[in-house]
């Protein structure tokens, strides 16, 4: 995406955080994911949205099961646009589905032609044998060097202007790993 694409993204965002549209209240829970949202639903902590909180680049979660046609093909390309394969940060809902959300790492698995990408969430807690997460290791995208696991039974749509930024790319191995999990379990192909 270029700097001008991005300035414009960008100011669309300011003008409608000032409009105040799409403001969602968000509950900080001690212990919770909430908690490091800001009172604005954003987790940015300047009172503006986050890319793919909003507006048509927001990052939406989708019924997998009723996703027919998936092409899961391996081709990162730092070029910052979201590539399958690797691991971009743009904004999750919660499973609540009330507005509220967390800036989080997720790893795009699918791109169509119209320039909408399938993604997991990843995360860095423990779910060693649990079948909606893929273990993944050790990798790039996570500063602290902690181990993530991908969570298969979320999918999401993420668009370019959605997100934040590439982080890293999966190396084929852990693609396949997380891809195989997919396809046995939705039928992808």
């Amino acid at each position: 995406m270029s700097d001008t694409s991005r300035f414009l993204t960008a100011l669309g965002r300011v003008i409608r955080s000032l409009s105040g549209s799409r403001r969602s209240a968000a509950r900080s829970q001690p212990g919770s994911d909430a908690a490091s949202a800001t009172s604005t639903g954003t987790s940015t902590g300047t009172g503006l949205l986050s890319p793919g909180q909003a507006g048509p680049d927001a990052t939406i979660e989708v019924d997998p099961s009723r996703l027919q046609r998936v092409r899961l093909a391996y081709a990162p390309s730092r070029d910052g646009d979201p590539d399958p394969g690797e691991i971009v940060w743009t904004w999750v809902p919660y499973e609540e589905r009330d507005g509220r959300g967390k800036d989080r790492p997720v790893a795009i698995v699918a791109a169509s032609r119209d320039g909408d990408f399938l993604a997991v969430q990843l995360t860095s807690r423990p779910h060693d044998g649990d079948r909606d997460y893929v273990a993944l290791g050790h990798g790039a995208w996570d500063a602290s060097g902690r181990p993530s696991w991908a969570r298969i039974d979320r999918v999401f749509r993420v668009r370019s202007g959605g997100m934040r930024r590439e982080a890293a790319s999966l190396d084929a191995a852990r693609y396949a790993r997380i891809t195989g999990a997919l396809r046995d379990r939705y039928g992808w192909r």
